[in-house]
């Protein structure tokens, strides 16, 4: 498949919508060439990884796959992040909330443990940590799901700094992006996400958040931009 010399400049939902997961990858690769032999051949070993887990799931429209590719490639080109662990984690952050037992096997007494052991092993203990810190626990089904992972997002990110990043990528999918989803998940997604506009501008706005002011500045903007769609799904009238 060709692709246009401006795919580089293309906002990532556009390269979506055009040239699917095809377009995303090439994307990525034309990212990556900013790093050395070694950091590309590990980004790679990332994501085949992450494409063999996800291979079957679907995000509402499209392979899982493309929302794990624009969480990486956004780290890269919008947030500047050169950390190769960061970004490993960002293409591997759903594999131990998803995939579990696929990482571990089955005979295991605790799959999500044995899952970040399985990570750390083949990437390193500092990707599991911040692949860890940006897993759902399991939650109590007797109180609301989304105050409980409001709840863990602000503990978990709070002690990791560069978890906050990755995370934010991933919340800038989800939330910021809420206007390419279709359906009830609409509404469901933006009463999730709406909560955490105001974690996240304290988090992103600390001084050991390992962003540039240029980036926080560029962050603040989505935040502003996701207040704004969130309030004409919940607020506007039918």
């Amino acid at each position: 498949m060709e692709f246009p010399p401006y795919l580089a400049t293309m906002p990532m939902h556009a390269i979506t919508e055009i040239h699917g997961e095809p377009g995303l990858l090439e994307r990525f690769r034309l990212e990556i060439l900013a790093f050395d032999p070694a950091a590309r051949e590990r980004l790679g070993a990332a994501l085949d990884l992450a494409a063999e887990l996800h291979r079957d799931d679907r995000r509402v429209r499209e392979p899982y796959l493309n929302h794990l590719l624009r969480v990486a490639i956004r780290m890269m080109h919008h947030y500047q992040v050169r950390d190769v662990d960061v970004i490993v984690a960002g293409l591997l952050h759903d594999a131990v909330e998803d995939h579990p037992s696929e990482l571990a096997g089955t005979d295991v007494a605790d799959p999500t443990a044995a899952a970040l052991v399985t990570l750390a092993a083949r990437f390193g203990p500092r990707v599991a940590r911040l692949v860890a810190a940006v897993t759902n626990p399991e939650y109590d089904p007797d109180r609301d799901r989304n105050a409980q992972y409001r709840e863990h997002v602000a503990a978990s990110l709070d002690r990791e700094p560069w978890a906050r990043v990755i995370k934010m990528s991933d919340f800038t999918d989800n939330g910021v992006g809420v206007v390419y989803t279709i359906g009830p998940k609409v509404a469901r997604s933006a009463a999730k996400y709406r909560p955490l506009v105001p974690v996240f501008r304290d988090l992103i706005s600390r001084p050991d958040t390992p962003l540039s002011a240029p980036v926080k500045r560029h962050i603040f903007a989505q935040l502003d931009l996701a207040e704004e769609r969130f309030s004409a799904i919940l607020d506007q009238p039918n």
